[in-house]
């Protein structure tokens, strides 16, 4: 079957999917996110929030809509800083987009105490009106379509069956038929044997063309790469280590970067304006999060102002084990929002970040 199928079902079956059946989350979990690593992550998303909707006019409505909201820490945290804001506040309605009957009850549990907050199986069930939409490790785990490049075309990479059981990659016989026009020149320059990883931009469309058409923003936080070009990234986490993604089907997290020139195409192509993308350590510095760590180092113990440094080291160092320069920012919007809060500029470094 395609690579794509493969990690659809590897995710999403209806029994044995990895993300429909488990929490994945924290130290019991397979993996960490940032909003489990600081209270400060989801509190400056927040304060982002505040912003925008100061650049949108105000809106006597906003619907405040997370993509895949895990345990629901970081909205929790968002809407701690947001009850500063009374006239914000007051005027929000919250939108939690989740398939996970699991995470739902997390969900529910640490959100017990919000007003007018609701939850969906898709996005496209949230009512319509000015919203701001946070989405951060969304888009890592869509399935991806990869290609192999062999000396008469590009060939649908997918996952076959050894005699004995064993899972193992493959190539169609037949190529896509002028499947390279698509491609950047980058791309279509690489060797034979390069694999070339793609996802349709149904979903990236689908969000810019709400902010577009009914006044708002969506801030995409992920792992990935600035611009388009060949290479495999499809990659398991089990227990917090890298694992084989063809071993053990829906029992360990199977994800691939994201492609960040493809998400900003895919935005500008409906009309929306991009802002970004920066690096996630940038983006928190910009928001203030030296400032805020500091803040809590002040009121806290030794020991837990060590465990904020590191919290925030995580978030923003660049260096190998943080988070700051492999995650990237961006953010899509109505047109007429011509400058969002700490995403002014973008990125120009080389792909090493």
């Amino acid at each position: 079957m395609p690579v794509w199928r493969y990690m659809e079902l590897c995710l999403m079956h209806p029994r044995y999917g990895y993300y429909v059946s488990r929490d994945p989350l924290g130290r019991e979990g397979d993996f960490t996110t940032a909003p489990e690593v600081s209270q400060m992550f989801g509190e400056l998303l927040g304060l982002w929030t505040a912003s925008v909707w100061k650049q949108m006019g105000s809106p006597q409505l906003l619907r405040l809509i997370e993509l895949g909201p895990g345990r629901g820490t970081m909205m929790a945290d968002a809407l701690r800083a947001l009850r500063v804001l009374p006239p914000l506040y007051q005027t929000l309605s919250v939108h939690m987009v989740e398939v996970n009957p699991v995470l739902r009850e997390r969900q529910k549990t640490t959100l017990s105490g919000v007003r007018n907050i609701a939850w969906h199986d898709n996005i496209d069930d949230v009512p319509e009106g000015p919203c701001i939409i946070l989405a951060n490790e969304f888009f890592d785990v869509l399935p991806i379509h990869q290609m192999v490049k062999q000396k008469n075309g590009w060939h649908e990479r997918v996952v076959d069956v050894e005699a004995g059981g064993k899972l193992v990659f493959a190539a169609a016989a037949e190529p896509t038929p002028r499947f390279d026009v698509l491609l950047p020149p980058l791309v279509r320059a690489a060797p034979v044997g390069a694999v070339f990883e793609w996802r349709p931009d149904a979903e990236m469309m689908k969000l810019a063309a709400r902010v577009r058409d009914q006044d708002g923003a969506a801030l995409i936080i992920d792992y990935g790469h600035l611009r388009s070009d060949a290479g495999d990234t499809f990659q398991a986490i089990a227990r917090h280590t890298f694992t084989d993604p063809l071993k053990a089907p829906g029992q360990a997290d199977v994800t691939a970067h994201v492609d960040f020139q493809a998400l900003t195409r895919a935005a500008e192509d409906v009309g929306a304006r991009v802002h970004g993308p920066v690096t996630q350590g940038e983006f928190l510095k910009r928001l203030g999060i030296d400032t805020r760590a500091a803040a809590l180092m002040q009121k806290a113990t030794p020991e837990v102002s060590t465990d904020i440094a590191a919290a925030q080291k995580r978030l923003t160092d660049p260096g190998r084990g943080g988070m700051g320069s492999m995650f990237k920012v961006l953010c899509v919007s109505e047109p007429r929002l011509t400058s969002i809060a700490a995403l002014s500029d973008h990125l120009e470094e080389d792909e090493s970040t």
